[in-house]
């Protein structure tokens, strides 16, 4: 089934490449497949790439290679005194792609930011429940619905957005691909033609690049939208080769079948740079590689028996193994290249005989519990079932049984939501805002449990310090809050801080323009090819 599966992607894109053999052509082999095309109740950095980043826009974007926040479908923005109230001024005469399935008749407007939004606010919404199991794991886990007070049109160019108290991330939060902008007109059509699960498989945005198709678990064909707003982009065709193999990934590479790839085995690095047809670009990464323990469930919900499961594993080994010169060791759960990183927490330090004392004296014997690997590799964790076995032979040593397992990786997300779920899940997160609200928040808030805070984990004293950070405009005051989030989090260990890690972008010397950014996106709009 692999084969024929490798096969038909390989004839998908020789027809495609042979039909387009005059227009600019990029393949990007990406990790893995999407959830789907709406990029609201998404959460993977693959589920982006092929939806917000390529087929839609928000009210602001992150400048190439930054965090800082520009223009995008608002030309400018004004925020009350009070820091309530966001008015923000739509850049007219934007167009929604025309394609196949629906021609819209009107311009982008405040009709289509309030849609955005009330789909994930609503649940009177037609579209809040409009596929199975859907969650707005970003919405609900950043307290949207806590903040937002009202969205409401004043004319079809303005949206004033008020809030119920100050939130200092916002203006950044709306950059995030959650907060991607859809046509409430062709979301009116699929409702009143009762197929709105189309909604999320047959897209349609203003971003640079128009949907053309998708042969599933295989490739994605996107098109270059002649009416975009920031002018039509060089690329013509934009092809996504679904490629989950991180060494199939390099040899097509260098075969020439792909021309950027994302998160090359660490140890195929040196070989990729040594390639003179190649360039590999770098950076630090805005990342972390944890694993979380169910705090709810016993022995995990006890913080000695945390703390002792922390103290057993080799994180130095981990990262000599599995990152090869490619990471670091987390202390924290923020990286420390973003600001209000606490310099003065110290780590568990790597002591077995301490971790087998702890456990005794916390009454544990003969534990036996699940540890759970990802099936793809991520920037923060290039081989998850890797650092499952070393992670089990270490906690083999002081008397505790781990059973690895594992789900394709849609599902493996989904299973580790459960607020009842067994064990300890590998799992990370690369930021999308550059704001440490964005770690702290999304991934430990009480209001992310069963959304995206996978340890089910409600401490007062850390919420109290991240709620309150939000509501401070200054950020050397929030700076002091986040400092001290970290050493409860640190004491409270809910998860094991893993690494940080660097990432690499190989990609063919035809390539011109592609920029890294630091949030773990992939973007093509500023994209050449050398004819």
């Amino acid at each position: 089934m692999k084969l024929m599966k490798s096969l038909l992607a390989a004839t998908a894109i020789i027809a495609l490449a042979a039909g387009a053999a005059q227009a600019k052509q990029l393949v990007f082999c990406s990790e893995a497949s999407p959830a789907h095309f709406d990029p609201g109740p998404t959460t993977g950095g693959n589920d982006f790439d092929a939806s917000s980043r390529t087929i839609f826009n928000r009210l602001v974007e992150f400048k190439h290679g930054g965090t800082e926040v520009e223009p995008g479908l608002a030309e400018s923005w004004e925020i009350s005194d009070d820091g309530l109230v966001y008015t923000f001024h739509l850049r007219p005469n934007v167009k929604f792609h025309t394609t196949s399935y629906f021609t819209p008749t009107r311009d982008f407007n405040a009709d289509d930011v309030i849609f955005s939004f009330e789909r994930q606010w609503k649940e009177d919404n037609a579209y809040y429940t409009y596929l199975s199991g859907l969650s707005w794991d970003y919405f609900q886990g950043m307290d949207m619905p806590k903040y937002l007070k009202s969205i409401e049109k004043v004319d079809d160019l303005t949206v004033k957005i008020t809030l119920n108290e100050p939130n200092s991330p916002m203006i950044a939060n709306l950059g995030m691909d959650f907060a991607s902008i859809m046509s409430k007109e062709y979301a009116d059509q699929l409702e009143a033609a009762g197929t709105l699960a189309d909604f999320a498989s047959a897209p349609v945005g203003t971003g640079p690049f128009q949907f053309v198709d998708y042969q599933t678990d295989a490739v994605i064909r996107y098109s270059a939208f002649p009416d975009y707003w920031a002018g039509k982009v060089a690329i013509d065709d934009l092809i996504f080769a679904i490629t989950t193999d991180p060494a199939v990934r390099v040899q097509k590479l260098k075969a020439g079948e792909c021309d950027i790839i994302p998160y090359p085995a660490p140890a195929d690095i040196a070989d990729l740079q040594a390639d003179p047809n190649l360039v590999v670009q770098e950076q630090e990464g805005l990342n972390i590689g944890y694993m979380s323990y169910n705090t709810t469930v016993a022995p995990m919900d006890n913080v000695a028996v945390r703390k002792a499961l922390n103290q057993a594993i080799n994180k130095d080994a981990i990262i000599e193994a599995v990152y090869q010169g490619a990471g670091q060791v987390a202390v924290n759960l923020i990286p420390p290249t973003m600001w209000s990183y606490n310099t003065a927490v110290k780590d568990d330090a790597y002591d077995p005989a301490a971790a087998k004392a702890a456990l005794e004296a916390a009454g544990v014997k003969d534990l036996t519990l699940d540890l759970w690997a990802m099936p793809v590799s991520r920037p923060y964790n290039p081989n998850a079932q890797r650092v499952a076995e070393l992670i089990q032979a270490d906690w083999a040593a002081v008397g505790v049984k781990a059973n690895i397992v594992s789900y394709e990786w849609t599902e493996y997300r989904e299973r580790g939501k459960a607020k009842d779920r067994p064990g300890a899940f590998q799992i990370g997160w690369t930021g999308d805002n550059g704001d440490p609200d964005n770690f702290f928040a999304t991934l430990f808030s009480c209001s992310a449990i069963g959304v995206s805070n996978y340890s089910s984990w409600c401490d007062e004293g850390f919420e109290k310090l991240i709620q309150d950070a939000k509501t401070v405009p200054d950020q050397a005051e929030r700076t002091k809050l986040y400092e001290q989030a970290q050493v409860v989090f640190k004491e409270q260990a809910p998860a094991l801080t893993l690494a940080h890690s660097k990432v690499f972008m190989p990609m063919s010397k035809r390539v011109i323009g592609f920029t890294m950014d630091p949030l773990g996106i992939h973007r093509f709009d500023n994209v050449d090819v050398a004819e």
